[in-house]
């Protein structure tokens, strides 16, 4: 009995060795790291590319840069929810796809306080400035030359990292874009330092997007609660238009559980009206004026997505309306207008003119698009067969 026991056991280790050596491990990320002169020590930061980025179809595109502090704790949630809101794959497409860039902690009281705070004990508070410098001064141009990036960049704190992103968003001059400041500590800022702070504001501040999330700590964390609302309160009586800005409480999430549900709200808060569905577009004018309003606002040119114009086009293209046909070329146009080194668009516009019966465009097009992709075999195949036709 026994015997058979030690059979079958062996057995299974046999089957789990075999299993095991056909695993493949799921790569979600790659290290990285940078000698920083400015705060003299080694960064490590890790980095996650959007799906689209190695495909050859893809290799014109360039991704807006998510910069994420305290990145060995929020890495993994927050790449998840980026893929799914952006990736062709779930056809969300709520945002954009963008590459985020994890920073790993050394000493985040350090690197997250902009002032030096008095205590009776010696401290190294006060290096947020530092740290910002660091940031754009020695990672970016990293980034920028190892990287296909594009230069709007987002910062997304929370706690001391959500008070550095507040700093940051102040500052007259920062390479950031757009920020994201969950339940950020204002401890250290009571009224006389946060009316400073506030008095010193200048108006490239408010062509920058801030979303503010604060969590329910109960009685523990009004005091901070108050400062976020007086904050967002005088940023909008400061603003001469509308403050492109959010502030949201969260009355069910305390500080520990709010930074993921507050990133999605607040990625989701910039990108408003980027996720439009191509059911609520009739025209060209429409959809360029949709998208020309979401640049304004967020101070940055974002043309209608690839995708969605594409969609637009190809459901007029196959009307029965020869009007909404004639519409489709519109659309076609435009995406070869803002994405002249995609293949796609070439090819896309090749079949518009395919199917109005414009058979030289079309093989103009398909040739365009082969000298972007030459492994674009669909343009092979209708360049033969439109030639055969004439």
């Amino acid at each position: 009995m026994h015997k058979h026991i030690i059979l079958i056991l062996l057995l299974l280790i046999g089957i789990n060795q075999v299993k095991s050596q056909d695993v493949e491990q799921i790569i979600i990320g790659t290290k990285h790291s940078i000698k920083s002169k400015i705060l003299n020590e080694d960064r490590e930061y890790w980095i996650s590319l959007p799906d689209s980025y190695n495909d050859k179809e893809s290799s014109y595109k360039r991704y807006p840069v998510l910069i994420v502090l305290d990145g060995n704790l929020h890495f993994k949630s927050i790449i998840g929810m980026v893929n799914y809101m952006s990736s062709d794959v779930y056809r969300s497409w709520k945002i954009p796809e963008m590459i985020v860039v994890a920073i790993q902690n050394v000493d985040r009281r350090r690197d997250y306080t902009p002032d030096k705070i008095i205590t009776v004990r010696e401290n190294n508070t006060g290096g947020g400035d530092s740290f910002l410098r660091f940031l754009e001064d020695e990672l970016f141009p990293e980034l920028d030359e190892n990287f296909r990036t594009a230069p709007y960049r987002i910062l997304f704190g929370h706690s001391l990292g959500g008070l550095l992103a507040t700093h940051a968003y102040m500052k007259e001059k920062t390479l950031f874009n757009s920020f994201i400041a969950v339940d950020p500590s204002f401890g250290t800022w009571d009224s006389e330092t946060m009316d400073k702070k506030l008095d010193s504001l200048t108006e490239q501040s408010f062509e920058r997007f801030i979303y503010m999330a604060t969590a329910n700590w109960g009685k523990r964390n009004i005091r901070n609660r108050d400062r976020h609302l007086r904050f967002y309160e005088t940023l909008n009586s400061k603003c001469r238009g509308e403050l492109p800005a959010k502030l949201e409480y969260f009355d069910n999430e305390n500080h520990s559980s709010v930074p993921i549900i507050a990133f999605h709200n607040g990625i989701s808060s910039i990108f408003e009206g980027y996720g439009i569905s191509y059911r609520e577009i009739n025209s060209k004018e429409q959809l360029t004026e949709h998208f020309q309003a979401l640049s304004e606002r967020l101070s940055w040119n974002f043309p209608p997505p690839e995708h969605l114009v594409n969609q637009l086009g190809y459901r007029m293209i196959q009307s029965r309306n020869n009007k909404d046909k004639s519409k489709a070329l519109e659309f076609f146009i435009l995406n070869v207008e803002n994405f002249p080194k995609s293949s796609n668009s070439y090819d896309s516009l090749g079949e518009a003119y395919e199917a109005l019966g414009d058979t030289q465009k079309a093989i103009e097009n398909y040739k365009k698009s082969l000298e972007l992709n030459p492994d674009n075999e669909h343009a092979k195949m209708q360049i033969k067969e439109l030639n055969k036709s004439e």
